[in-house]
């Protein structure tokens, strides 16, 4: 995968981040949830009473971003630099590892860390580093 550098620019960046910070604060001022997207999309694959609408509507959410971003300027272009079958397979991984750490970067990154909680410094600092060996293995020694 590469960057966009033509079209990337700081403030689309930080429009994200700022949004994205707004959407977990929200979620967590009026549900008390913790915007963990892997969390959220287990909940919508094994509903519990009450629990489906405001799944469904922060899934839709985000599904929806895109859309309304390609509204106000292009979408970066992303190259991907692997196969299908190497995407499906990251991705298994990512799943199972996310539901053996009890949370994906965002819930442990984004909202864990804002709530200075230790288990998601020690998450995420083992995402980050796992990230980092892959990124090293793969583009330097295989």
């Amino acid at each position: 995968m590469s960057i966009d550098w033509p079209h990337f620019t700081p403030w689309s960046a930080l429009m994200g981040g700022l949004l994205i910070g707004l959407a977990a604060a929200m979620l967590l001022l009026s549900l008390g949830r913790i915007a963990g997207i892997s969390g959220i999309i287990a909940g919508l694959l094994l509903p519990q009473r009450g629990e489906w609408p405001w799944r469904l509507a922060f899934t839709a959410s985000l599904l929806m971003s895109p859309v309304l971003w390609q509204l106000h300027s292009p979408l970066p272009v992303i190259t991907l630099g692997t196969s299908k079958a190497m995407l499906l397979i990251a991705g298994l991984l990512v799943g199972v590892g996310t539901r053996m750490g009890s949370g994906c970067t965002s819930g442990h990154a984004v909202c864990g860390l804002s709530r200075l909680s230790p288990r998601s410094l020690a998450a995420t600092l083992t995402f980050m580093a796992a990230g980092f060996l892959t990124a090293f293995l793969l583009r330097h020694l295989l």
